[in-house]
């Protein structure tokens, strides 16, 4: 049995996730539609403009098949855009627009908490799973965790304590982009876990 990893193909940088997954000689496939989620063991939301991704999710039916992919113990890794479609509820600095949501991830999420596009950043943070060296996190319009519930794990943190990286059983949010680096370590351990959770040997 192949491994398949589905990547939310909407809006956003789903490219750069695909092109990861075949540097590791990963099958990718772009989900436009519920059908595409069949087979499909694992499944990326990459980064992007979290309220037009989340209109998307709605105008093409997505928002159920994917709890139900969330509810079938198949793992869900969003980015950025995607650990803000995947969280519980989302605080904005400003006022707020509608923003569809999963709802899946017991986490309160600050959308552009690190200011505007001008104040992207890059650094260093120690992703737990992963271990050393330390991932090199690029942060673009980045959210950030503000709140995580008693069954949600912090994987990595910036310097200042503020969780960047957080893990609820087969769900997993990151606030930077792994896949805007040469470092695969994020999707071949998101790989992994799809690989467990469909007996692929």
């Amino acid at each position: 049995m192949t491994l398949v990893i589905g990547v939310l193909a909407l809006q956003g940088d789903f490219a750069e996730h695909l092109a990861a997954l075949q540097r590791l000689g990963v099958e990718g496939r772009d989900v436009h539609r519920p059908a595409d989620l069949a087979g499909v063991a694992g499944l990326i939301i990459p980064g992007g403009e979290s309220t037009t991704i989340g209109r998307l999710l709605e105008r093409w039916e997505l928002v159920e098949p994917i709890r139900a992919f969330a509810q079938s113990g198949r793992p869900i890794w969003g980015t950025c855009a995607g650990l803000i479609l995947l969280a519980r509820e989302v605080v904005a600095e400003t006022r707020a627009r509608y923003q569809p949501l999963l709802g899946l991830l017991d986490v309160v999420v600050r959308r552009n908490a690190f200011g505007s596009q001008r104040e992207s950043f890059e650094c260093d943070v120690l992703v737990e799973p992963l271990g050393l060296p330390p991932l090199r996190a690029v942060f673009i319009r980045a959210p950030l965790v503000e709140t995580v519930g008693p069954t949600v794990e912090v994987l990595a943190r910036l310097p200042d304590g503020a969780p960047v990286a957080v893990k609820q059983g087969h769900l997993i949010g990151t606030a930077f982009h792994p896949e805007l680096t040469d470092d695969l370590r994020f999707h071949q351990w998101f790989c992994s876990l799809a690989t467990k959770t469909a007996n692929i040997q």
